[in-house]
């Protein structure tokens, strides 16, 4: 369904702009219509994008994939972490803030423009 190459690519594009996504506008920016089981794939496919960066020692990417209500990832995000934080509330919001801005960091200093031929335009962005 998902295209690893293409999400991972807009990641990367997202953060070398320092910017994060909402869920919808992700799919939005692939040219599909958010559902439920669309969002189920798509997070299955940003662990293996976060698998692939560990092993090549690089920031995690899914972090930059957040809600719209309130621009933290979704529960799955957090499950299994061992983060030890909460997955609301300012502590989260600190705790994702910091791990975005590594990813913003890295992929800035090599002026990533995403590679894959998708773009991230700011409307992609949460609110």
């Amino acid at each position: 369904m998902f295209d690893v190459a293409e999400i991972e690519a807009l990641l990367r594009a997202a953060a070398a702009v320092g910017t994060a996504l909402s869920y919808s506008g992700l799919m939005q920016a692939l040219g599909l219509r958010f559902t439920r089981p669309r969002l189920r794939a798509l997070c299955k496919v940003l662990d293996a994008i976060d698998g692939r960066a560990a092993a090549a020692g690089e920031p995690e990417l899914a972090v930059l994939v957040v809600r719209e209500s309130d621009g933290l990832p979704g529960q799955g995000w957090w499950v299994g972490r061992g983060d030890g934080v909460a997955w609301t509330g300012p502590a989260a919001a600190a705790h994702v803030a910091r791990l975005q801005q590594q990813a913003f960091d890295f992929w800035r200093a090599r002026g990533v423009d995403g590679g894959g031929g998708g773009s991230v335009s700011p409307s992609a962005t949460p609110a």
